[in-house]
């Protein structure tokens, strides 16, 4: 599956000057919702994502996502799992909490899903707010793993559908060619 061209298709692609949501600055910018508007697109991602889980003998009880933007990938990637799909909410204090609707066992197994990884500050809230409630992460998925540095997600095995490094910048060191550009704030 070529990703990024899924996202070029759908529309989802976008480079000029985006303030992204962990802070930082990038001259190139994925807008997974534009994304997961189309159902089979989002079918496909989830279904992509799900036979990554499967063939790395990841069988979790539940899926995942932060909200608002994890919640129809942690469906659909569940539904492709079949298995249960929830989602973590903000808590108001900079965290992230579990509805009182959803319940969780303790010691059921879990996956965090999250569109694009770039710092996973969002992700991880949602995987804390699970294992607060009981459950252990066996992993995170994403369907793009913008990181700069490879590998696990604080300790947490990470499956992506692939790998895409796009320049991103401190408030304080954008270049004079991205600083000219209108801002876009995401």
């Amino acid at each position: 599956m070529d990703v990024l061209k899924l996202y070029q298709e759908a529309g989802a692609y976008h480079e000029g000057h985006f303030l992204l949501a962990s802070g930082r600055h990038s001259p190139k910018f994925l807008q997974s919702t534009t994304l997961l508007q189309h159902p089979r697109l989002t079918e496909q991602v989830g279904a992509a994502l799900a036979q990554r889980l499967t063939e790395r003998g990841v069988q979790p009880d539940f899926v995942i996502g932060p909200a608002m933007g994890g919640v129809v990938l942690a469906y659909e990637v569940a539904r492709s799992l079949n298995t249960r799909a929830i989602f973590a909410e903000k808590d108001g204090q900079g965290g992230m909490k579990i509805r009182e609707a959803f319940s969780i066992r303790e010691g059921e197994t879990f996956v965090a899903v999250e569109d694009v990884l770039t710092t996973g500050g969002s992700v991880l809230k949602a995987v804390l707010a699970a294992e607060r409630a009981g459950g252990q992460c066996a992993g995170i998925a994403c369907i793009v793993d913008r990181r700069q540095q490879v590998g696990n997600l604080s300790g947490y095995p990470l499956i992506s559908l692939t790998r895409l490094v796009f320049e991103t910048y401190l408030p304080d060191e954008v270049p004079e060619w991205l600083a000219a550009i209108p801002l876009q704030e995401i």
